[in-house]
């Protein structure tokens, strides 16, 4: 399926986006246009832009929506859902001590990578060795 967000993609986006990877769609594409009209007319699926069903609602992130639209109830997965949203919407909801840290690696990474897809790319091993830490330190190891 096709994925539409907004260019220049943050915290919230990358890690949709690697949600979307390995949970939700195993062969996705991206596109990145300004609004959620520009992508309906691509005839993808808008995530984290205004008004769309896989955004911000009810205080929560976009990465959040998507746990809640496809039933991700994985523990680790919720886990990283707080860091990522106290790290976008800087509310300090869950006090996750890694939020700070996760966007600065992020915003970071997105001023050296012009790139949209390429900073996917890369982000997701970040967010794949996320999920192995957060996973093994949920199994006690």
């Amino acid at each position: 399926m096709l994925w539409v967000t907004r260019p220049h993609p943050h915290i919230d986006r990358t890690a949709c986006a690697w949600l979307i990877r390995r949970f939700v769609d195993s062969q996705p594409r991206f596109a990145f246009v300004p609004d959620p009209e520009s992508a309906e007319r691509l005839g993808g699926i808008p995530f984290d832009m205004r008004g769309v069903e896989l955004g911000h609602h009810e205080g929560r992130c976009s990465f959040e929506s998507i746990l809640l639209k496809y039933g991700l109830s994985d523990p680790p997965l919720h886990e990283i859902a707080a860091m990522v949203h106290d790290a976008d919407l800087d509310d300090e909801r869950f006090r996750s001590p890694e939020a700070p840290g996760l966007d600065a690696i992020i915003r970071g990474l997105g001023l050296v990578i012009r790139d949209d897809n390429e900073l996917l790319e890369l982000t997701d091993r970040i967010y794949d060795g996320l999920y192995a830490w957060v996973r093994r330190v949920h199994a006690g190891a």
